[in-house]
């Protein structure tokens, strides 16, 4: 319930975020398809000055897109955002994106609805382990809104914000993305962001112009990645009081953009997403608005102006994808598909080149465009952009963004990447002697007798595994008990065991309270496939620190 709390107040605050990004493109750029040259040129640059008084002396925490953040709240400060924070994220990136900085809504509405889940918690007065996990089913709940799909929200979240997921964390995640959407399309319909046309592949031979987008989507992505990387700790570091002038200066540098003849860059740009999806442009014209939406966007972002990544990502593949499909169909037109199937994969391969969220990309093209038969053009688009990006630049640009901040956050990229230690990687062959439950107390002594070693397995029908010191054995020869059974005289509860595929961490439970645990066979316990011990596991620890 609560998390279907979360998923309609989330709702409702996306729902006037988007209102007041209107009010504000109408109020600052008027209303007609093409603003006039004033506007143009002052709109940003004037709204960039009251954006930076309001950034750096009364929310300071407004800046950047709001996924670090997010992050952060979740690893660092116990999940707390504080409804200031979200208060000035709206008021800014409302401000930004409706006086057409080249910023996008998504990232921020994920922030809003973390910040509202994380006020719900603390009125709930929520234990800090559940605290550290509202703020991202408000996340969900916000993209989900932002994006009108819930499936790419949940998917995103967990991908790149908690990083693991168990059934409680799925379903509340879920849950408050659904209400979500629920809410929003009460209010706004139920239309997608875009007109999606037909989209279908002619021919497997377009296969070739898809990885062609990869690559090419892979490019940009390194591009536009090393672009922040470089330009934005500049900026950071440059006297305080041209942080005042920053967004400014960005908002009078995308103006002159605009006025130059391609306004289409400026604000979050779906409205030209569209027109590229129904081929209204030239491809010549499509990789210059993609190249121009790079340029617009690094002036934005790393001038501190609030706002997301999201939207100019989606902008710069579909320009880049319908540019890609208007070359093929110029060469090959018998061949080629329609410019909105290339344009909406083009989406999918900068999401996964640039944000590096592969299972998001895949699947918010699926979601976005309602049609499957896009899943291997996006599938192998989207892999190529993702291999070429993470080859030439290692770290993934949240990452980068978190370290650039001084905060050293889990890399669900790398965590996805290392390799994990397992139960076989440490263990020892089974024993040469290991005693039966059934075998008499005198027929285990002299077994023992023959063995240098101080401790023996017993493998016990009923209940698994047991052990027993060689002292022990001859404790009980000495006390007339040597007919007896070891099953009889077993007094301690039965060994754990473990498995050759279970994480090594599983072993770190019990070897420091048992000499040896069994490493049982899976489709046989009373199989030994081999014995772990303390040292075993600790010098395995050791060797591969040195891997």
């Amino acid at each position: 319930m609560i998390a279907v709390f979360i998923g309609i107040f989330s709702a409702l605050a996306v729902v006037c975020f988007r209102y007041a990004i209107d009010w504000c493109r109408i109020y600052l750029l008027g209303t007609g398809a093409v603003p006039s040259t004033t506007r143009l040129l002052l709109a940003p640059a004037l709204t960039g000055l009251a954006i930076a008084v309001l950034v750096l002396h009364f929310f300071p925490r407004a800046k950047g897109s709001g996924v670090n953040q997010t992050k952060a709240a979740l690893y660092i400060f116990n999940g707390e955002i504080p409804l200031r924070t979200a208060l000035g994220k709206f008021i800014c990136s409302a401000l930004a994106i409706g006086s057409g900085q080249s910023l996008g809504p998504e990232d921020p509405s994920l922030q809003i609805g973390a910040s509202l889940a994380s006020a719900l918690g603390r009125k709930l007065k929520f234990s800090r382990d559940r605290m550290r996990l509202i703020a991202p089913v408000g996340a969900a709940a916000g993209l989900a809104a932002a994006f009108n799909a819930p499936i790419s929200a949940v998917l995103f979240v967990i991908e790149e914000v908690i990083g693991h997921w168990t059934a409680g964390i799925l379903g509340s995640v879920v849950l408050s993305a659904v209400s979500s959407v629920v809410v929003m399309r009460w209010f706004l319909g139920s239309e997608p962001i875009f007109r999606i046309p037909t989209v279908e592949m002619q021919h497997p031979s377009e296969l070739i112009a898809y990885m062609a987008l990869g690559i090419l989507g892979g490019l940009a992505s390194v591009a536009f990645a090393s672009g922040i990387e470089t330009l934005r700790p500049r900026c950071a570091r440059m006297p305080r009081w041209t942080h005042f002038l920053q967004p400014a200066v960005a908002g009078l540098l995308i103006g002159v953009i605009g006025a130059l003849g391609a306004p289409q860059v400026m604000g979050a740009g779906y409205t030209a997403m569209d027109e590229a999806m129904h081929g209204r442009f030239t491809w010549q014209f499509l990789a210059i608005l993609a190249l121009l939406k790079i340029v617009a966007t690094l002036l934005s972002f790393v001038s501190g102006t609030p706002g997301g990544m999201f939207a100019p990502t989606m902008f710069v593949g579909a320009m880049l994808g319908a540019a890609v499909g208007g070359v093929e169909h110029a060469l090959l037109p018998a061949l080629s598909g329609s410019p909105g199937t290339y344009a909406l994969v083009g989406v999918g391969v900068l999401f996964a080149g640039f944000l590096r969220a592969p299972m998001t990309s895949v699947f918010m093209v699926l979601e976005v465009s309602g049609n499957d038969s896009i899943i291997v053009p996006v599938i192998v688009a989207n892999t190529c952009a993702y291999l070429i990006s993470r080859t030439l630049k290692p770290v993934a640009i949240f990452d980068t963004l978190s370290r650039q901040d001084g905060m050293e956050l889990p890399s669900m990229e790398e965590q996805r990447e290392e390799n994990v230690l397992h139960v076989e990687d440490a263990m020892q062959p089974p024993p040469e002697l290991v005693l039966a439950a059934s075998d008499t107390v005198a027929k285990a002594l002299r077994a023992a007798k023959k063995s240098s070693a101080e401790s023996f397995l017993v493998r016990r029908r009923a209940s698994g595994w047991s052990s027993i010191a060689a002292s022990a054995l001859r404790s009980l020869a000495e006390e007339g008990q040597g007919e007896r059974t070891l099953e009889s005289v077993l007094t301690d509860e039965p060994l754990p065991f473990l498995f050759p595929d279970q994480p090594l961490d599983a072993a770190l439970r019990y070897v420091d309270r048992w000499p040896m645990v069994p490493v049982a066979n899976r489709a046989n316990l009373e199989e030994l496939d081999g014995v772990v011990t303390e040292r075993d596991v600790l010098e395995r620890y050791r060797d591969f620190g040195g891997e």
